[in-house]
């Protein structure tokens, strides 16, 4: 038994000496000390020994096992560090590589419009709100007071997906959500992705963007809502921007009102870009809400009166950045888009 424990002890340090891996070293261990292990099968052997021999054996056998599974530790230690080594060397970064070629990636001139326009809103105490684009006739044609024969409820100027499904055509029915969830009173904003079937040119497209705003409450006035832009207008554009209101038509306002500004080319001076006026292109447009709206929500028009507004955020982009053509925000052309 003797020279059995002794001939183990050798050859465990030969093999576990040559292990490369850790693997190699876990089936080694299983050889030597597993519970079907080379030193167990031998212990089995000590009832066979004398009283006198059991002591001796056991004492040489603990020596073996405790000095194998010491070479088994050190082997481990010394295989993970290489491999650390090496998982170092392959993965290491030189922070000292020059980055001059890295080209970092900035927001688009009609994002950072949005972002800026809403951000706007919520200092002056709108909630945001978001809503689907697909929508139905109901939220975006019927609740909003739109006659039953109103041009823009033509397949020419919507897109449908049944006579009840479409691709919302402004961003006003996420008003209509938000009243008919949360009633009166109610001060919101929202922003996104509208369709009509235009045709491509340099002031259309057939996907574009909107930002609507809507407050309602008691004793809210045409003053709050002219008050509320030129506050807008003064804050996004400069101190120096006047506007000017014109009588409008919208079926869900009542009275309604389009917006001009000073002319961005030549600030009310006159010029050939306003024709002379002085008055940039219709800016947006609002009005006081129809009662009929508050009341296709569920709010008293006798007790809550309110007003709406919503502008094209694509033309805000333009006149912000002076671009003249709309293509130029979705061809994504990265010299145009460098500019900003």
């Amino acid at each position: 038994m003797k020279e059995k424990l002794l001939s183990i002890k050798e050859e465990s340090k030969t093999l576990i000496e040559s292990a490369n891996t850790i693997k190699e070293i876990d089936d080694l261990r299983v050889k030597y000390l597993g519970k079907k292990g080379e030193i167990t099968s031998i212990l089995k052997g000590m009832k066979d020994l004398s009283k006198e021999e059991r002591p001796v054996m056991g004492a040489l056998a603990n020596e073996v096992r405790e000095e194998i599974e010491k070479l088994i530790e050190d082997k481990k230690e010394e295989v993970n560090k290489i491999l650390l080594d090496k998982k170092l060397h392959d993965e290491r970064i030189d922070v000292t590589l020059k980055t001059d070629n890295i080209i970092l990636g900035h927001r688009h001139p009609l994002k950072k419009t949005l972002e800026d326009l809403e951000d706007l809103f919520f200092h002056m105490g709108f909630t945001v709100y978001d809503g689907p684009e697909i929508e139905t006739v109901e939220n975006n044609f019927d609740l909003l007071n739109a006659p039953k024969d109103h041009p823009s409820r033509d397949m020419s100027d919507t897109f449908y997906f049944d006579k009840n499904t479409i691709l919302r055509s402004q961003t006003s029915p996420v008003q209509i959500r938000a009243m008919k969830e949360h009633g009166a009173p109610i001060r919101m904003v929202c922003s996104g992705r509208v369709f009509r079937s235009d045709e491509v040119d340099a002031t259309h497209s057939p996907m574009f963007h909107q930002l609507e705003g809507l407050v309602v409450d008691e004793n809210i006035s045409l003053a709050n809502l002219i008050e509320t832009l030129n506050y807008f207008v003064k804050t996004f554009f400069g101190e120096d921007m006047k506007t000017r209101f014109r009588p409008h038509y919208f079926p869900f306002t009542e009275p309604s009102l389009e917006v001009d500004t000073t002319c961005f080319n030549c600030g009310g001076k006159g010029c050939p870009s306003c024709a002379g006026t002085g008055w940039s292109m219709e800016l947006l447009g609002g009005g006081m809400v129809h009662p009929n709206v508050l009341r296709n929500c569920g709010i008293d028009p006798e007790k809550y009166s309110g007003f709406a507004f919503g502008m094209g955020i694509d033309r805000i982009a333009m006149v912000r950045y002076q671009i003249n053509d709309i293509r130029m925000m979705f061809d994504n052309n990265k010299k145009f888009l460098e500019q900003f």
